[in-house]
């Protein structure tokens, strides 16, 4: 991505502060993550309970708030410039109270909480399509009226938390082994019927690779070029509209997601809906 990102248009975020997290985090909550145990069920990697828990929060949780602290940064530069990319976060199967699926801390709930109080926005749309239904935000922001949420995620995977289910404002379910005509054919219908429902003041859009053709968590069949394709889709509906977007990476397990992430990326700066020369990429 050299020839797409300048050094200088990428911003380097601050770590989350405790009084940061407790806005949405719950005391007992963040008291739980001072046990190298509890934080290795969240992230579902058994042999970090072994660690003591001064080395956990610096190699694992330290690095998880940095990527929160870009999360919040990126809402604000969006409001300023248009549009921000985190190149992390999207951890939307943590809520305030409880943490999971590699999600230790609440970044996407922190954000818009952010944007109500900080930035004098009061309306926000979600657009999650990470291959996994975010019921994070969606425990987070049940029957909050300022929150639209848009889900489209493989039903068949985890986190099967039908309770969250219920606070998902448009849900899209994709099958196991969807392909990449089909989700775009559903993608495009999506963003129609959310244009009609709801006016946003902001955009937080989870960007999720997991979606790719060989994921295997996902389970889904899309091509690298459909990434590209859906990430352009989504930055034109908010282009179209002058809606501040905030883009974050959120899940991906294989080792081609970075580049897909940096091919899509080129690719919204080559149709011109981000400028690389004005906004930036939070790291």
């Amino acid at each position: 991505m050299d020839d797409v990102v300048d050094k200088n248009w990428i911003v380097e975020p601050k770590e989350a502060t405790k009084e940061d997290l407790l806005v949405v985090h719950t005391e007992a909550y963040l008291n739980s993550l001072k046990k190298s145990a509890d934080v290795a069920m969240i992230i579902e990697v058994p042999p970090v309970a072994l660690f003591p828990n001064c080395l956990v929060q610096q190699k694992v949780l330290s690095p998880f708030r940095n990527q929160v602290g870009g999360t919040i940064l990126a809402a604000k530069l969006a409001k300023e410039r248009g549009w921000a990319i985190n190149v992390g976060g999207g951890f939307h199967h943590c809520c305030g109270g409880k943490g999971g699926g590699f999600c230790a801390y609440a970044d996407i709930s922190l954000c818009i909480h952010f944007a109500f109080v900080r930035l004098n926005i009061s309306r926000v749309m979600i657009i999650d399509l990470d291959a996994h239904q975010g019921n994070g935000h969606e425990t987070d922001f049940a029957n909050d009226s300022r929150v639209y949420i848009l889900d489209m995620y493989n039903p068949g995977i985890y986190p099967f938390d039908y309770e969250a289910r219920r606070f998902i404002d448009q849900r899209v379910e994709v099958a196991s082994g969807t392909t990449t005509a089909e989700y775009l054919r559903k993608l495009d219908e999506a963003l129609e019927v959310a244009a009609h429902n709801f006016s946003p003041e902001l955009i937080v859009y989870n960007a999720g690779t997991d979606i790719l053709d060989g994921d295997p968590l996902g389970r889904l069949k899309i091509s690298p070029d459909g990434i590209s394709r859906r990430d352009e889709k989504v930055f034109r509906f908010a282009r179209e509209r002058n809606i501040p977007i905030v883009m974050l990476t959120s899940g991906g397990y294989m080792k081609s997601s970075a580049r897909v992430i940096a091919d899509s990326i080129a690719n919204l700066s080559n149709k011109s809906l981000i400028d690389m020369g004005r906004n930036v990429e939070v790291t």
